[in-house]
């Protein structure tokens, strides 16, 4: 089974500057490539796809909070994707509440009610993990951009075949969400001196390939997802959906080792 992690980039026009695709085997990392757009990722799944077993991991939230999508009448994620590619860059443009971190716009006062976490990153920070809210679309560590860009691309991914995993059991072209900092540990990825040390420690990233790894965030995250999963493929070709009545099938889920 070939194994890509994708450190996904919501930027309008520069997304392929920022975008890395790893591949790992079990115990090597094969390669770090860029300049592939969005659509470029989408392309490069297809044919990877089409050529055998694989299981991708992508760096963005597969859906919004359980009540968000369900006060739009959205009963699945296929239909909160749905009215994602309608309305999602109209979100973006105006950054009304949920959404908030663009120009002036503050986090919203905390309602339990309409909490700003889904389920799994709540999880995650119960765990020591610090994943930001999909609603917030600029700042620090915002992933909302790249979510709200990235979910019509699974759509199109799971109407040729993929699984897209917690919504799907795994299939012979898995989709799974990833959390870069689960795999990376607490290095401070900003430092490249950091990154070099890390990289320079592990036998798993042949000596040709660490100059390439360490140049950017992007490249170091995509590089330590892919070599993760590539552990753990028995447990990633097992992976089931989640029951319909938990958050998780229509919100996603963050996959994490089991152990």
């Amino acid at each position: 089974m070939e194994v890509l992690a994708v450190d996904w980039s919501g930027d309008r026009r520069a997304a392929h500057r920022r975008i890395r695709v790893a591949r790992a085997a079990p115990g090597r990392l094969l390669g770090v490539r860029g300049g592939l757009d969005r659509e470029g990722v989408v392309e490069l799944l297809l044919a990877r796809a089409a050529a055998g077993p694989l299981v991708a991991g992508l760096d963005f939230s597969f859906g919004l909070p359980a009540w968000f999508a369900r006060e739009r009448g959205c009963a699945d994620v296929a239909a909160l994707w749905d009215l994602v590619a309608r309305e999602g860059e109209d979100w973006l443009e105006a950054c009304r509440p949920p959404f908030w971190g663009r120009g002036p716009r503050p986090r919203p006062p905390v309602d339990p009610a309409r909490p700003g976490l889904r389920v799994t990153e709540a999880a995650a920070r119960a765990d020591g993990l610090d994943p930001c809210s999909t609603f917030q679309i600029g700042g620090a560590g915002a992933v909302g951009t790249g979510s709200l860009r990235g979910m019509p691309h699974l759509a199109r991914l799971r109407a040729a075949g993929f699984a897209v995993w917690p919504f799907d059991d795994a299939g012979p072209a898995t989709i799974v969400e990833i959390y870069p900092r689960v795999h990376t540990g607490p290095v401070v990825k900003r430092s490249p001196a950091a990154r070099q040390r890390l990289v320079d420690a592990d036998e798993r990233i042949p000596a040709g390939l660490r100059a390439h790894v360490v140049a950017t965030e992007d490249a170091f995250d995509a590089a330590l997802s892919a070599l993760a999963m590539a552990e753990h493929l028995e447990e990633l070709g097992s992976l089931r959906a989640a029951p319909p009545e938990r958050a998780e099938a229509i919100e996603g889920a963050l996959w994490r080792p089991t152990r």
